[in-house]
This record gives C-alpha cells, structure tokens and sequence, in this order.
C-alpha cells in the first residue's frame, strides 16, 4: 500500500503545493477592504423594486448592474469560502465564511421582489422591450428560465418571508460539514501484524483498499462505527435537510421535491427514473462482478471492506503527483492546442491545493472563478488520487472555457452537465493507459479500476439517488427519518444492488450518514448520469476525429447557453434516452468478461 502522508498543520504546508490564493487576494487585510466595498451592494440591488416592468431601459440597467456586482462579489466569496476549506478547525476561517453566509442572505433579501416583478411583465411588453433595446437580447434566455417558473413565484412579501430564512435553512448543512469535517474523529486501527495506522477521510480510501483485509475491515467498522455513535444526531441533521425541502418544495407549488430540485435545471423527471429503472434492469452485471471479486479474492463471505481492495497486488503501486499530472497532460492531447495549454498552465499558476492537513475539508472539488478555477485535492500516492485530479481538472477546465467564451449571465454551467466534463477526463485517462500498455497484468490492474469506477460511479451513485428520493418520499408522506429508518432502507437498497455473493454487515447501514452531497438536494443522480454521457463522449472523441473533438470542445465552451440535454445531444449524447446508460453498462459487462478471461 502506498505511504499514507503524515497529516500535518496547515502552516506546514510546502506553499508549492498550496493553491494560489494570493490570486484573489494577496492578504485578508486586502480581503476586507474588497468586503467592505461590497456592503452597499444590496442596496442598489433593491433600488429597483417596483421598476423592472417600468421600461426596457430599466430592465437592462438591473441586469447589467447584476452582472457586474456578480464579477465584484465572486472574488470576495470565494476567498472565504476557500480560506475556511483550507482549515475548517480555524475559528478565523470560520468567521470569513460566516460573513458571506450572512451577506449572501442580505443580497437575497434584497433582490426577493425580482422573480415576482420579472413573471409579472405581460409577454407583449417584453417584446416591446426586446424591440426598445436590442441589447436586451442577450438576456432573452435567462429571463425565459425565470419566467417559465411563474407558477412557482410566490407574492412578493411571501419570496421576502423565504429569502429571509436563508440562513436557518443554510443550518442543516453547515451543522454537518462543521461536524464532518472538524469534530469527527475516527480511532487508529491494526492490521494484521499489529502495527497501527491513522484513520481519517483522507486515508481512508488506502486503508480500504489494503490487500491486508483485517487492516481494511478494522479501517470500515471504524469509520462507520464512529458515524455510528452519533447516528441520533445524524439523522436529525439529515432530517432537517429533508424536511427542508419538502417545506420549500411545498412553498413554491412543486408536485414533488423531485420536480423542485429538477425543474430550474430543465431536466425532465423522466430522467431521474430512467436512471433507476434501467440500472435495475442491468443490476445481473453487477452481481456478476461481485461473484468474480468473490471468486478471486478467495474469501467465504464477501462484504462491504472486500469491494474496494484491487483484484491484483500489482495495483498496489505509488504514483507520486507529479507523474499523475503527466498522464492528464499525455491523455487529453487528443482535445487539442488550446485545452492542453490551459491545463498545462494550471498546473504551473497553482490551481489546486494538492495535500491533506489537519482540518482540510475533506474529498475534492472544483471552484469556478473569473480569476482561475480553485481545485481542492487530498492526493495520495496512488491510482485513485491520479484519476481524482482528472476528475477535478476536467471540471475546471469545463469552467474555464466557459467562463471564457460565454458572457456573465451564461457562463456558470447547470449542475445536470458539471459531472460530464470530469468523468470524460477520467475516461480518456483510463483509454489511454489501456491503450500504452502491452502487459496483460498490468492491463487488468487497470480494467479491476475502470469496473470499480463503473460500481462507484454509475451503480453506487444510483443507489445513493435511489436512497435519496425513498426517503424524501417519506418526508412528504408525514413519516420522520430516524437512523432506524435510514440504515434499514441503506441496508435494503445495498443487498439488491450488490447481489447475493455480499454479507451486508449491520454498521455498513450508516452510509447515508457519510454522503456531504446529500445535503444538497437530489444531486448525486448526476454523477451517473454523467458517467453514461462521458464514456460515450470519450470513445467518440477517440473514434470520431476532428468533428467529435470541436463539439465537445463547444459543450465545454457553452455554459448555460441553452439547456443541458440539448448541449448535451448536440455534442453527441442524448440523456433524455436510456441508451446512453445501456450502452455504459454494455461496456461493464464486456470489460466484466475480459476480466475473467485475464484471471482465469
């Protein structure tokens, strides 16, 4: 197993492989002066209750004056909330989020009465406007996505009374980052021959992923069992979360919780249950893959700890960072001059803040910035931190080429497409190791990877979407979600994906209590959806040439130009179908098959 790094404070850190945050602001002094700049800002947001629907001329003003405290205020925000990721302990770091929490609540407030008066304005004196001020064009599209949702726009005092609880409904998700990331601590664990090792979330996939298997069972039960011990209170934060919702969703005339979280990314609901439904469908496949780790490990029982662990002990191999940035660098040449320069200045300007330390938040993502992109990493030396750093380098460039060729009001990308771009980067990484590599061995190490993505990605994901919707179903059925309630429908939901080679272990029902995403509204769907989209997106741009190369190309550059599925179907993927999904999981079991066929 590579070395687990020694986590260290974060004024340990080599600033080499810190993120550039000097880029935003050169020192929280420099911040507060930009924070102070911004504190009016709400003030002449809300100096334009009353008038959108006055003139053509006022309309515009509000929309320029939007776009350009939106480029003011981004900076501002994102300084904070990446300081405070940097070190989530830090009461400091702490309170610079804090203070955009509360701003971000006062600009909310400020601007409650703009959905009303914008749904307001007849169709005909829009026109009229549209005709007064041709500039006025380029919004057409953005004030269309607010305006088909008038039916979900409350009376003006009411969108006041909602905006005003921007902060107590923020709370549930705040409560449990501030608990996840800095309270939970989770106890150091033996392996085989005694010897003790550190538990966190940044090590834990390495302890998972042991060929030692009592390192790796110790490593499961103590993670979930210290979720475990605080179950009771996890539930009711995830409740909260919950309940939430279906409150909100309820406010604002929605069917359901699913359509509220749906219907602003114009997706379909159809989407969401095809997913599930053909995923169940496909479920044999899995069972299959779990019949052969069964098979090969050796083991009389398989569980939860034996499903991450690779399938050959030559899996087991450091990969420093430097050498994972050359494979994204080699894989996605194929995507041309322009891509591969952006993303070899990315690593030279220091986007990304490469390491674990005490208190960083834990996982990685992506922030989008008219500055750069911020990438946060907690690399390890290993196969996973590798296709992690595709991962998160494939939506920074997706933000990065947005935020380039589209105007303000469109440059953010809808959240339906955000997983597409970087699982893309991680399938033409795995196409391209495949592809320079002559050992069988060596190319099944990397086939065990590419099916474990598959479970993780497209089955897992789903079955955490599936999760997701069960239990805000209940919710709005009346039913209150104790951890007794939680950890049965997680036990359930993992038995039938899994199949029947898998012992599910009563602990390994606190799952749910681990997902951050499910604090953010029926998101997670995407992940699978996006997986589908990008192994088609990939094999095409490999096989298809120059013209597959310049639509993807034009997806990435597009941001919310049009909506996602039409982005998504010009660029050579229709997500409205199951066959993108169908095709994905063809492509499992046929990998599935050569897997047998190289370890029999």
């Amino acid at each position: 197993m590579p070395n687990v790094r020694k986590i260290v404070p974060r004024r340990e850190q080599d600033p080499a492989s810190c993120w550039s945050i000097e880029d935003l602001f050169p020192s929280n002094a420099a911040w507060e002066e930009a924070f102070a700049a911004c504190e009016k800002l709400p003030e002449q947001l809300a100096a334009y209750r009353g008038r959108l629907g006055e003139s053509a001329q006022a309309l515009l003003e509000y929309l320029q004056l939007r776009d350009k405290i939106d480029l003011q205020t981004e900076p501002v925000c994102n300084y904070a909330l990446l300081r405070r990721d940097e070190d989530t302990a830090d009461p400091d770091r702490q309170d610079l989020a804090g203070r955009i929490d509360s701003f971000y609540v006062e600009m909310d407030n400020a601007t409650a009465f703009v959905r009303p008066e914008l749904t307001a304005i007849p169709e005909d004196t829009l026109e009229r406007f549209y005709r007064e001020e041709p500039t006025l064009e380029l919004y057409r599209r953005h004030l269309a996505l607010i305006r088909r949702g008038r039916d979900h726009v409350l009376s003006p005092a009411e969108e006041e009374l909602l905006v005003a609880m921007g902060k107590v409904t923020q709370s549930p998700s705040n409560i449990y980052n501030a608990f996840n990331d800095a309270d939970l601590k989770f106890q150091p664990v033996l392996d085989s021959n005694g010897v003790e090792h550190t538990v966190t979330h940044g090590s834990y996939y390495l302890l998972s992923t042991s060929q030692d298997r009592t390192l790796r069972k110790n490593a499961f039960f103590a993670l979930n069992g210290a979720y475990d011990a605080f179950r009771t209170s996890l539930a009711a934060m995830l409740n909260a979360e919950v309940q939430k919702n279906v409150f909100q969703a309820r406010a604002r005339h929605y069917d359901t919780t699913l359509q509220s979280a749906l219907f602003p990314n114009e997706i379909p609901e159809s989407v969401y249950l095809s997913l599930i439904d053909t995923v169940h469908q496909n479920l044999d496949k899995l069972h299959r893959y779990m019949a052969l780790r069964k098979k090969v490990l050796g083991v009389d029982e398989l569980h939860l700890y034996d499903c991450s662990v690779p399938l050959l002990p030559e899996a087991d191999q450091v990969i420093p960072f430097e050498e994972a940035k050359t494979w994204l660098l080699e894989a996605t040449e194929v995507l041309g001059e322009e891509y591969h320069t952006a993303l070899a200045s990315a690593f030279d300007r220091r986007w990304m803040d490469i390491y674990e330390n005490e208190g960083k938040a834990s996982g990685a993502y992506s922030c989008s910035s008219w500055t750069h992109p911020y990438v946060l990493l907690n690399h390890n030396d290993d196969l996973d931190s590798a296709f992690a750093l595709a991962h998160e380098m494939g939506h920074a460039m997706h933000s990065w080429l947005s935020y380039r060729y589209q105007p303000t009001v469109y440059a953010e990308y809808a959240l339906f497409v955000a997983e597409v771009a970087s699982t893309c980067s991680e399938s033409l990484l795995m196409q391209y190791l495949l592809r320079k590599t002559q050992d069988k061995r060596q190319r099944a190490v990397y086939i065990n990877y590419f099916l474990d993505q598959f479970r993780h990605i497209l089955y897992w994901q789903t079955q955490l979407a599936e999760f997701e919707l069960k239990i805000h179903t209940l919710a709005e059925a009346g039913e209150t979600l104790t951890a007794r309630k939680l950890c049965e429908i997680s036990r359930e939901l993992t038995q039938q994906y899994y199949g029947p080679d898998l012992v599910v272990d009563e602990v390994a029902g606190m799952d749910w209590a681990r997902i951050p995403h499910f604090y953010m509204k029926l998101y997670v769907y995407q992940y699978a959806t996006g997986f589908s989209a990008a192994v088609a997106l990939s094999r095409r741009i490999l096989n298809g040439g120059e013209a597959a190369v310049r639509d993807y190309l034009k997806f990435l550059s597009s941001g919310n130009a049009k909506d996602p599925i039409t982005l998504l179907r010009e660029a050579g993927v229709d997500l409205s179908t199951p066959a993108p999904v169908d095709e994905a999981l063809a492509l499992f079991e046929e990998l599935v098959e050569e897997m047998e066929t190289l370890l029999a």
